[in-house]
């Protein structure tokens, strides 16, 4: 039964999510087969990396769903309490009201999590027919606020929860999500603007579904820090920025956004710069045609090194099984999601166009660093030991993870290294950079 469905375990205290979420791919027209094809790679290839959850993004309820755009007055499909329901179009197996509960035990069998995207507030349609709120006197038109409502999505209206027992609403709709075995949700239009009063209404009502859930909340656009108690009081994770494609400004964008709120990330909540448009995407999205990832083989490098060590929430968004192998290989460098999974105090310490630089400590002594090159040529830089929290004089091995090869590190005496920045005395790593490009060490002194 539906109710029997128990959450998955995993080190939520510790680790960002991570998984595969279908928009950057297929837009609002996902299938069940497309789904499930997902899963079972995610299951096969990476889920032992910590690759766990599987998201349907935008629109799974909307029978006329097309690319590029959202359709106006969608025939969205939902039950006699203005609930949206899967269309069986798209989910066969949501067919006679099953819902999401047979999508979420195969994908529970798989040993995966299984998450859904919804949208703040009620369905205009709910508005329309007036439909009653479950456990409640109340009806759509009673709870709804229609001037507040998504600019970008036509689908919905807010509710207003100054009305006493408006709240009934979210909790008849986390109560069903419940019964269908969901993990996690990814709330849109939460963060632009501010929606203080909806955030704190669907998390509540999280809470009283009995169901263990995490919670995504978008957009978020350059959202400020002056929200990060709020946030951590209701969320599991909050974007930082808007759709992220796979455009370098796109990438370079983060930088400043990722420096404000990786200080900040942790078990209390993971500040999210969005899924990663890698892979074989665009097949029938919001935007775009069908391509593998525009971004270069360093771009890639670069972005995934970025979200790695300020410790961002990773949801890839290609396509996985027609993805190329060698964006499935860098989705697998265990020793780069080890930096992801375990370290803290991760921070940029140096910014000076082009050459940008992070560090974080890992366990038992490891240290690491990032560096990155935003200019349009390939970057010589001579690293100081000293200048990214390393000791002056290195003990251990210095190897660089994309790669796996150990990088050479040298004592420093001569005066031609001072002009670069290094001092006398210090040990100095010899790097040169891509265009665009990034390299992350890992420093790990002598047992």
């Amino acid at each position: 039964m539906p109710s029997e469905h128990t959450a998955l375990p995993r080190p939520e205290d510790t680790r960002p999510p991570m998984g595969w979420n279908s928009w950057d791919s297929f837009g609002t027209t996902v299938t069940e087969a497309e789904v499930l094809a997902n899963a079972q790679f995610l299951a096969e290839h990476l889920l032992p990396l910590g690759w766990d959850t599987v998201v349907i993004d935008i629109d799974w309820s909307d029978p006329s769903a097309r690319a590029h755009g959202y359709n106006d007055a969608a025939p969205l499909v939902m039950d006699e309490h203005g609930r949206l329901l899967p269309d069986p179009g798209r989910f066969p197996s949501a067919a006679d009201g099953a819902g999401f509960a047979p999508l979420a035990e195969e994908i529970h069998a798989l040993g995966l999590r299984l998450g859904i995207h919804v949208m703040r507030g009620i369905p205009r349609r709910a508005l329309a027919a007036n439909t009653p709120v479950l456990g409640t006197d109340l009806r759509a038109a009673d709870i709804a606020d229609p001037a507040n409502s998504c600019e970008w999505n036509p689908h919905m209206v807010g509710i207003d929860h100054s009305v006493p027992g408006a709240g009934a609403y979210y909790d008849s709709v986390l109560a069903l999500y419940a019964s269908w075995g969901v993990d996690f949700l990814k709330v849109d239009d939460m963060l632009w603007p501010y929606q203080a009063a909806e955030i704190e209404a669907f998390s509540g009502s999280i809470t009283r579904c009995g169901r263990p859930m995490q919670l995504s909340l978008s957009p978020g656009r350059d959202l400020s820090l002056t929200h990060l108690p709020h946030l951590r009081e209701h969320a599991t994770m909050w974007r930082i920025c808007d759709d992220l494609w796979d455009r370098w400004e796109d990438v370079e964008a983060n930088f400043a956004r990722f420096a404000r709120w990786a200080p900040h990330a942790g078990p209390a909540g993971w500040p999210d710069g969005d899924m990663l448009p890698l892979g074989r995407i665009g097949i029938r999205a919001e935007r775009g045609e069908p391509r593998d990832s525009l971004l270069t083989t360093d771009e890639q490098i670069t972005l995934l090194t970025l979200w790695v060590i300020a410790r961002s929430p990773l949801m890839v968004g290609g396509d996985l099984p027609t993805s190329d192998p060698s964006t499935i290989a860098l989705l697998s460098n265990a020793d780069v999601l080890a930096v992801h999974a375990d370290s803290h105090g991760n921070g940029e310490v140096f910014r000076e166009d082009p050459l940008v630089l992070w560090t974080a400590d890992g366990p038992d002594g490891d240290q690491y660093v990032a560096a990155f090159n935003l200019g349009e040529e390939e970057l010589p830089v001579a690293l100081d030991s000293q200048d990214v929290g390393l000791p002056a004089a290195l003990d251990g091995e210095v190897v660089e993870l994309w790669s796996g090869e150990a990088v050479g590190a040298r004592p420093v005496s001569e005066q031609s290294d001072a002009a670069r920045g290094v001092a006398p005395g210090s040990t100095a790593i010899d790097l040169r950079i891509p265009r665009h490009g990034a390299v992350l060490l890992r420093y790990r002194p002598a047992r």
